[in-house]
């Protein structure tokens, strides 16, 4: 599962994933510095995982983790193919969530591609580029649907009114996923089309050092914009963090966090962000020799919980004893949680709850 950094270009996006995966991408002050897709996969903070630590002592400690994609900028006229317009478009096409960078802070060093700062209209900008060609590939599959409905498929109509309303949502300058439609028409006609639009969405925006703990008056503008979308909007300084990452030590990094007023860096609070708009949770496994955090989309069963460490676990699964990452904590240690008939034994039809900390009996 992969989240996509978008934006125009000059936006904050390759320092921004610079911060995220530390891996670094060239950043510099000039359109289409990143042209292929640099991918990172990054960490997910999680304070459960470091109390786990703290009570089990293991050997080593192994983090959920999530990828990122940082995506090259968009201009204008990138859905007829202008700037890098067809390949950021097959690159975008391929995750599963956006991140979408705005520019939310003034300085004439770093030169806008448009000339002025104004994150509405760069959010509607991308929005433009990205609604075009879903409308594209929205328009060739009525085509081909029209031509079934008229024979009389009953499902071919289903579809056709479904495209239909699409097509006229997209064409009204929505985005898909605030187009109105039933949870069961989504499921079968429109998440195979694999629409960007439709894509979960969170915005980023990126302030200035004064504006790293309570945002401005440009971070104001865009949670009115998008309050229909059903988006997060997160805002941090991304130039800010960067300094944050060059330090060496754990206690510089809190020490300048600390004055600025900030608890963490905002690029954990992104990373847990992403992590959740791509329907992911997470449970445990915790032993000696290991503490785990292993990643489960939301809703999966114990049995393909146990795939994701092997697949033969998930084959011959028998069951999960399971413990609730609260009790764990509360009674201090796996045998106090049996002690305190904690813990349970869950079947094949068991929904992992996030936090779940388990351990798997099977037999292949």
């Amino acid at each position: 599962m992969k989240a996509g950094i978008v934006g125009l270009p000059n936006v904050g996006k390759s320092t921004l994933f610079n911060c995220l995966s530390n891996a670094k991408a060239q950043s510099a002050n000039f359109p289409f510095c990143t042209i292929e897709p640099n991918i990172g996969v990054v960490n997910v903070p999680d304070q459960r995982l470091e109390k786990l630590e703290e009570l089990v002592n293991p050997e080593r400690v192994v983090p959920a983790t999530v990828e990122i994609v940082d995506i090259a900028g968009l201009v204008k006229g990138a859905s007829k193919g202008e700037g890098l317009g067809n390949q950021f478009l097959g690159n975008i096409r391929e995750t599963d969530a956006i991140l979408h960078v705005l520019r939310c802070f003034d300085n004439d060093n770093v030169v806008h591609v448009d000339g002025s700062v104004d994150p509405i209209r760069d959010k509607e900008t991308i929005d433009m580029e990205l609604q075009l060609k879903d409308l594209d590939s929205v328009e060739k599959k009525l085509d081909k649907v029209k031509r079934a409905a008229k024979t009389g498929n009953k499902e071919a109509q289903k579809e056709e009114a479904v495209l239909t309303a699409l097509k006229e949502g997209l064409e009204a300058g929505k985005s898909v996923r605030a187009i109105s439609l039933s949870e069961d028409e989504r499921e079968e006609f429109v998440r195979p089309m694999q629409l960007i639009t439709d894509k979960p969405v969170m915005y980023v925006c990126n302030v200035d050092e004064g504006a790293a703990v309570d945002g401005n008056a440009y971070v104001e503008k865009v949670k009115q914009a998008v309050a229909d979308e059903n988006a997060e909007v997160i805002f941090l300084a991304v130039g800010t963090e960067a300094d944050i990452t060059e330090l060496e030590t754990y206690e510089e990094r809190q020490m300048f966090l600390e004055d600025l007023g900030l608890s963490e860096p905002g690029s954990a609070k992104l990373i847990r962000g992403a992590y959740k708009l791509l329907d992911l949770e997470t449970y445990f496994t915790a032993g000696v020799k290991e503490v785990r955090a292993w990643t489960i989309p939301v809703g999966a069963t114990a049995p393909q919980a146990a795939g994701v460490i092997h697949t033969d676990f998930e084959k011959g699964f028998i069951r999960a004893e399971v413990i609730a990452y609260d009790d764990y904590v509360k009674y201090g240690s796996e045998t106090k949680v049996k002690e305190a008939g904690r813990m349970r034994v869950e079947g094949k039809e068991y929904i992992v709850k996030d936090g779940d900390v388990m351990h798997f009996r099977f037999n292949v």
